[in-house]
């Protein structure tokens, strides 16, 4: 269904820059059972102080992580196949929205962990802190920004893919 729809889009919708280019893989191309394995390995995230940040965050997770990690950055080690590198930029950032699925006990310690530490927290991602949790998506969840200003959100069920 999705590689029809795909292959609807490729061949229907050329734009302007494209206009005369034909991209039309052969059926044997869509038809093709995919064998391919692909994770998350890292992500880079900049920060005024990578080694504050990084321990800020890994504390809060319960998670290891070190001052001192491959080229310039102080890694995260979030689970056996992801790692956070923090990067310190002298440049202004965005802020960007980070997002965390837990079971619920994991939540609870975590949480607690951001009520121990005088972190604010709150229920909406763009509400005002109320120190509350969001049930309204079939789990719990709560958001939270770190001194660099990225919005961290912790949640127990995926409002994004559901079951």
């Amino acid at each position: 269904m999705i590689q029809k729809a795909i292959r609807s889009m490729v061949r229907d919708s050329a734009p302007p820059l494209l206009a005369g280019v034909t991209c039309n893989p052969t059926p044997a191309f869509w038809e093709q059972e995919s064998t391919m394995t692909v994770y998350f390995d890292h992500l880079m995230i900049p920060s005024r102080n990578k080694v504050a940040s990084a321990k800020l965050l890994a504390e809060l997770l319960g998670v290891p992580w070190s001052a001192t990690g491959v080229g310039p950055f102080a890694p995260v080690y979030v689970n056996d196949g992801l790692t956070i590198d923090f990067d310190e930029w002298a440049e202004p950032f965005p802020m960007i929205h980070y997002c965390f699925r837990v079971g619920q006990d994991d939540f609870n310690a975590i949480l607690g962990r951001i009520k121990a530490a005088g972190i604010p927290y709150r229920s909406n991602v763009h509400g005002p802190v109320d120190y509350r949790i969001d049930t309204q998506h079939g789990g719990s969840i709560v958001y939270w920004n770190e001194p660099d200003g990225h919005q961290w959100e912790m949640l127990t069920v995926s409002y994004a893919r559901q079951a």
